[in-house]
């Protein structure tokens, strides 16, 4: 294979966009229990828990966007990314920091040329997937950042 074509597919699976979702939920709650439990004035509690659900909500939300715009994630041998939209389109994509890959799971940050911004979590395995492995040899290829 010519290393101008090397590049790797990950197909992203519901179970983990749940448990992304979810985490988020356990991860609102827990906020709204330390806002509440602080020795605040009562208007605080409530603006604070106020200002926590509309930051959630729009993380959720954008969230949901990204998952709902992502059908496959394609990583090229020089770090550059590619979308697979639910129209069957590969629209190109910017990896961003804070993306991770780490032996069997990656949290893969990026933004599409229309300013969306989407993260998706992935799992393989090097003995199981070529596209993994391939994964695995870009990511160190590209120093781990974008």
């Amino acid at each position: 294979m010519s290393s101008s074509t090397y590049s790797a597919e990950l197909h992203p699976e519901v179970a983990l966009r749940r448990t992304v979702l979810l985490f988020g939920i356990g991860l609102y709650a827990v906020g709204v229990i330390l806002i509440l439990t602080t020795p605040l004035h009562p208007a605080a509690k409530i603006l604070g828990s106020s200002g926590w659900l509309f930051l959630s909500l729009r993380e959720f939300w954008s969230l949901s966007r990204g998952f709902a715009r992502c059908r496959r994630l394609r990583v090229t041998v020089g770090g550059g990314l590619l979308l697979l939209d639910a129209g069957g389109n590969w629209q190109a994509a910017q990896l961003l920091p804070g993306s991770v890959v780490l032996r069997q799971v990656a949290w893969i940050r990026c933004k599409t040329e229309q300013g969306h911004r989407c993260a998706e979590l992935a799992r393989g395995n090097c003995r199981e997937s070529e596209d993994w492995r391939r994964l695995q040899v870009i990511w160190r290829h590209i120093g781990g950042t974008p």
